[in-house]
């Protein structure tokens, strides 16, 4: 390297050297690593005979700058589900690069995350994602592994014993709610092992991501508190979700003792970098209807903070101002802000990408803030995100007067929708001025230059997924709006007026022609049998996702056609088929199978008792979630899990379908059967679980799929009427971006 780049060994070298161990295999031993001044973020790399020389200021700035020269140099890019290590038998020679972060800090992950994605993650799982975050500039990472370890040390400190922990605590499925303070005392308890087996994770975590230069982000108090202690202090009920816990009164000077307990146990576990994430009002109004009430909790819980470590910045989702506006008025939420130092509190616009709030409330009374895309509830895995307008919010709030101190990924799951996530965490490090053209770029990368006419056909895949299930810009993609009938919880309500209500919500998922859709699928499928070596990465995962969005719809068109013949049987069975048929495909790929989930959980178990709460929080988060007699998140976390789809799922539609000519007729009781049915099927899911399913041939699968589907909607590629349902925006001619309008299909000739 020329100079002005350090000749000393950083501290982080060897940390960064793993990673590429790992990323490269033996061809790592030719990457050198020295440090680099600079106030920001930066790196610079250059390359030849054979040895890669990255110089960076930090360890995150390093993996970031090896993950270019990765891209732009090997046409090979490191994704969740990337195939490791990469087929790099050389390092290519290339000019010096210079790289410069256009933010400080790389968000990422919500408390969700923490029980949609990884309750059940081990080591290995953990140490390929710190990997991926440092390869996509991640530094700032919400860090809650292991936080119940310090929750039990702080109130054995306050005089519960061990018991009455672990049943407040409850399921180990739940803990991320229970440290937002949402419920306690459900799903559990907590078994004992877990504690310990967590504590030593979550610091193993932990030391990792601050080997790279990570500043983590631990969980801190929010006034919630078992009742035990609850019964003896100034404390009042609030619920969520049907739910009810306790909450202290921030006058209550046991509110800033318990907050500097938890946090003093919490350093003396895990050590400290100063940022702190609490929620006190997480999807809870006050329970002080006093305009000066969240300041007062805002007082209390910084004083408990600081209390503790005197350097203290709390970190707050933005959440409740989008979820609850009508409490939090622009008046209330400025007065809570500026209750709080400016340099003690650090915002995160959690659902930027649609909702920003950044500009309704002035960049939040000058506090620091992070611009964050949220995109995935629950863990869904429906394929679908806005890319095009991505790019232009993000360089909107960066040209702000109070720019954001960083960008975020605040996702309540992950491993899903993976073009979206990167295309956020890209620009970190680079302005996006062209998203066809960075999309290109990033097909090449993810299947690792595949060969040009094969690269060709999965270029013009995306295209086609890019102006379908990608072009949902402007599009509101949330719990709240019909997701498609495969896991929806059935009811008659649909059934009126002919099944109006069914085909109005239906037509909603339709804003995109399905033949452009079915023809970006069958271009997925024609790569994976030309290159049956990709579907094991990337490519397995993208066949899913598409045979799942098609199929969906198929779901959705082949109910409507039931309702409207009044329960033909031999329509039914067409329906139901669609579920055996998607099951079958999903059964392909492991991360797409109930199985896998409960498995991962079932590893936890120390006995069984253990077995029993694991196998129970498994199975109840991602069906009825609560209760089976509340309504309330049924089916909120639903999954295209192979065992749910062509089980769970597919049972609910039968019961449905058995009492739908009674429905149709009138009769009052119908719809309490129903409900009753379905309850009794929850039940047995939570008992029994789902049946094993034997894997097969994703792309022989998809290929059959794709046969018997894909003129499903009577449109073909290259003559597309428009949907059947009519469009939801009024514009059928290609999606949001205007997309394949009919005539000449572009594929190009050495596709074939």
């Amino acid at each position: 390297m020329s100079s002005g780049d350090g000749e000393q060994v950083p501290g982080w070298a060897d940390t960064v050297r793993g990673l590429a161990h790992r990323v490269l295999g033996p061809v790592a031993a030719s990457v050198c690593f020295a440090a680099r001044d600079g106030d920001g973020r930066g790196y610079a790399y250059e390359a030849a005979a054979g040895v890669l020389t990255i110089a960076a200021t930090d360890g995150v700035s390093a993996s970031v700058a090896l993950h270019h020269y990765l891209r732009e140099h090997c046409g090979l890019s490191v994704g969740w589900d990337t195939e490791l290590p990469l087929a790099v038998p050389s390092l290519p020679a290339a000019p010096r690069r210079e790289g410069t972060a256009r933010v400080r800090e790389g968000y990422y992950f919500n408390f969700c995350t923490f029980s949609y994605t990884m309750p059940y993650w081990d080591w290995a799982d953990w140490e390929r994602e710190i990997d991926w975050m440092a390869l996509h500039g991640i530094t700032m990472p919400l860090a809650v592994t292991g936080h119940e370890a310090a929750m039990h040390a702080a109130y054995s400190e306050l005089g519960l014993d061990d018991r009455q922990i672990r049943r407040f605590l409850g399921g180990p499925g739940y803990l991320p709610f229970q440290f937002m303070g949402c419920l306690d005392d459900f799903a559990g308890p907590l078994p004992a092992s877990w504690i310990e087996s967590h504590r030593e994770l979550g610091a193993r975590i932990l030391d990792r991501e601050r080997a790279f230069g990570m500043t983590p982000v631990l969980p801190a108090f929010t006034g919630h508190v078992p009742r035990e202690i609850a019964a003896t202090a100034r404390a009042g009920r609030r619920t969520w979700q049907g739910f009810e816990t306790w909450v202290l009164d921030p006058a209550d000077p046991l509110y800033a003792r318990i907050g500097a307990e938890i946090a003093r146990a919490q350093i003396k576990l895990f050590g400290t970098g100063h940022l702190y994430a609490a929620d006190p009002f997480i999807e809870m109004i006050p329970i002080d209807a006093d305009p000066a009430y969240p300041g007062a909790v805002a007082a209390a819980t910084l004083a408990g903070l600081l209390e503790a470590d005197p350097e203290a910045v709390w970190l707050m989702q933005a959440w409740p101002f989008s979820y609850q506006r009508d409490f939090w008025t622009k008046d209330r939420v400025t007065a809570f802000l500026d209750a709080i130092p400016d340099g003690r509190m650090l915002v995160a616009d959690l659902w930027a990408e649609h909702d920003p709030l950044w500009g309704e409330f002035e960049e939040f009374a000058g506090k620091p803030w992070l611009w964050c895309a949220l995109l995935n509830f629950g863990g869904r895995t429906d394929p679908v995100a806005g890319l095009r307008g991505v790019p232009a919010a993000v360089d909107a709030a960066l040209a702000a007067g109070r720019p954001p101190a960083g960008l975020g990924l605040a996702m309540e799951a992950t491993r899903n929708n993976p073009v979206f996530f990167e295309l956020v965490a890209d620009q970190i490090w680079h302005q996006v001025p062209d998203v066809a053209a960075w999309l290109d770029a990033f097909v090449t990368e993810r299947y690792g230059r595949p060969g040009r006419g094969i690269e060709a056909g999965l270029r013009a895949a995306w295209r086609g997924l890019l102006d379908t299930v990608y072009g949902a810009d402007g599009l509101r993609i949330s719990p709240d709006r019909f997701k498609g009938v495969l896991t929806a919880n059935p009811t008659y309500a649909w059934t009126r007026d002919g099944g109006a209500e069914l085909r109005a919500a239906v037509a909603g998922t339709l804003w995109y022609r399905p033949a452009v859709l079915a023809r970006a699928w069958e271009r997925l499928i024609d790569a994976a049998e030309r290159e049956p070596g990709l579907v094991a990465g990337p490519l397995g995962h993208d066949l899913a996702e598409a045979g799942i969005a098609y199929l969906a719809r198929v779901a959705d068109r082949r109910c409507v056609e039931v309702v409207e013949s009044g329960g033909d049987p031999e329509q039914v069975a067409r329906f139901l088929k669609v579920f055996e048929d998607l099951d079958r495909m999903l059964a392909c790929r492991p991360e797409f199978t109930f199985r896998h989930w409960e498995d991962k959980a079932l590893s936890w178990a120390a006995g069984p008792e253990d077995r029993a709460v694991l196998r129970d929080n498994a199975r109840r988060i991602i069906t009825v979630w609560g209760t089976v007699d509340s309504p309330l998140l049924d089916d909120y976390a639903g999954r295209h899990w192979a065992g749910l789809v062509g089980g769970y799922y597919r049972d609910r539609w039968e019961l449905w379908a058995r009492g739908l000519a009674a429905a149709l007729a009138g009769e009052p009781g119908a719809e309490a059967e129903l409900a009753r049915r379905l309850r009794e099927r929850s039940e047995d899911f939570l008992r029994e679980g789902a049946a094993p399913v034997e894997p097969g041939d994703l792309a022989a699968e998809s290929r059959r799929l794709h046969t018997a589907y894909a003129g499903a909607f009577g449109d073909v590629p290259g003559d597309v009427p428009g949907d059947a349902f009519g469009d939801a925006r009024g514009d059928v001619s290609g999606g949001a971006s205007g997309g394949v309008a009919g005539g000449a299909d572009p594929v190009l000739e050495d596709e074939r």
